[in-house]
């Protein structure tokens, strides 16, 4: 009997889950993980945090430790790049190296981050932060008295800032957004996150439109709209990412905004599958399409593609959730963000939860210092709960799941 083959298109955390619960699951075939990095699977979280500070070395960043890798038989391979899969037959045709037969292909190919036109002399001043390398390069750049100058306050732009000015740089940011994060968090939420970085000495400025980027002799240039500019001695763009498809728009998959896919990760071509950053996959709970690109987003989807692979399992419909280290405290998000939410705890002292309601039930919250909060109300999304209790200090939001429960049991 032949020994059937998986292959993963990256080897990013959710080729590196898949392959873990394959193994976990009794899978005892050949896996092989085909990365475009010289790495193994990393973590991306820490890099624009306890990385990129120092706080943590190389050893905390690897998903898959290397005895587990050799008691479980996989095969990683990196600094490669997979031209196409062949539809048919299930070859992943890589660039200078010989075809992998596969009896399953996992897409997990990430993004990469979108860029900018930075004319001048000095390209070198201009960072990205997506890679380890990235990291890496970044950090010696870091010290205490130099100025950065961030585009894009998004959450890696923000933690960034909030790393950067804890080592004692002098850190602008600009994103023409009135406020940060507000699309993902809501209005309310957005100015306190806003608050906080002002408070800790970021120089945040909101509603600038960038005009241009440019480097000279003795730095970088940013020329906002308004005339105005932020000197600096280094710039990261943090504008977000775009899915990498080549390799899957070359195979011929269904693309839009990502690699289309059902629940359970499937594409639109049999035993191909996809996951992570790239996949758009269809959400029973929005009722359509979503892509998203967190990490715990990436370890789900790559759980269920493996239950997929092994004909098991629906997929996974979690809401999303995600978490941020910014300033030293704990900022955590589930669900979705609908209307002025109702406050819990101290809002002034950055210390609280907001949980939004949408039609009278839980839809979703933000937390500061408060991640419990957050595992309380996961298991309230969608259920209507008494409104006084949830802004009650002194009453615990796990007996309003407990009641709920016992109502409907």
């Amino acid at each position: 009997m032949t020994r059937r083959t998986v292959v993963t298109i990256g080897a990013g955390q959710a080729a590196a889950v898949a392959a873990r619960n394959l193994r976990r699951r009794g899978f005892d075939g050949r896996i092989v993980l085909l990365g475009d990095e010289p790495h193994p699977p990393y973590q991306r979280p820490p890099l624009s945090k306890e990385f990129l500070s120092g706080a943590e070395g190389l050893d905390s960043l690897w998903i898959l430790p290397q005895k587990w890798l050799a008691d479980n038989d996989i095969d990683i391979v990196t600094g490669v790049e997979v031209r196409r899969v062949d539809a048919a037959t299930r070859a992943v045709q890589i660039d200078g190296g010989p075809d992998i037969e596969a009896d399953a292909v996992l897409f997990a190919t990430g993004g990469r981050p979108r860029t900018l036109p930075v004319p001048g002399p000095r390209p070198e001043l201009i960072h990205y932060l997506r890679t380890l390398d990235d990291a890496t390069r970044l950090a010696p750049q870091l010290t205490a008295g130099r100025r950065l100058a961030i585009v894009g306050a998004g959450f890696i732009g923000l933690e960034l800032a909030a790393t950067a000015t804890a080592a004692g740089v002098h850190v602008t940011v600009v994103d023409p957004a009135p406020l940060p994060l507000a699309r993902v968090i809501g209005t309310a939420m957005g100015q306190a996150v806003c608050r906080l970085h002002r408070d800790s000495g970021v120089d945040l400025r909101t509603g600038s439109a960038l005009d241009a980027v440019r480097t000279t002799a003795d730095g970088v240039v940013v020329d906002i709209a308004d005339g105005s500019t932020v000197h600096a001695d280094v710039a990261v763009v943090g504008i977000g990412i775009t899915p990498n498809i080549d390799a899957a728009a070359a195979t011929g998959l269904h693309l839009d905004d990502g690699i289309v896919t059902d629940a359970a990760g499937r594409t639109s071509i049999a035993h191909i599958f996809a996951a992570g950053d790239v996949a758009r996959r269809y959400s029973p709970r929005a009722g359509a399409h979503v892509r998203l690109e967190h990490f715990d987003n990436a370890s789900r989807q790559g759980a269920a593609v493996a239950d997929a692979i092994l004909d098991r399992g629906t997929g996974s419909d979690e809401p999303p959730w995600f978490w941020s280290d910014q300033h030293g405290r704990n900022l955590q998000f589930v669900g979705t963000a609908a209307g002025d939410p109702l406050i819990r705890g101290d809002l002034d002292g950055m210390d609280f939860t907001a949980v939004y309601l949408q039609g009278g039930a839980v839809c979703g919250a933000f937390s500061v210092e408060r991640g419990e909060d957050i595992m309380a109300v996961r298991e309230l999304l969608g259920r209507e709960v008494d409104t006084a209790a949830l802004c009650d200090e002194d009453s615990d939001l796990w007996d309003l799941v407990y009641d709920d429960e016992e109502v409907h049991a």
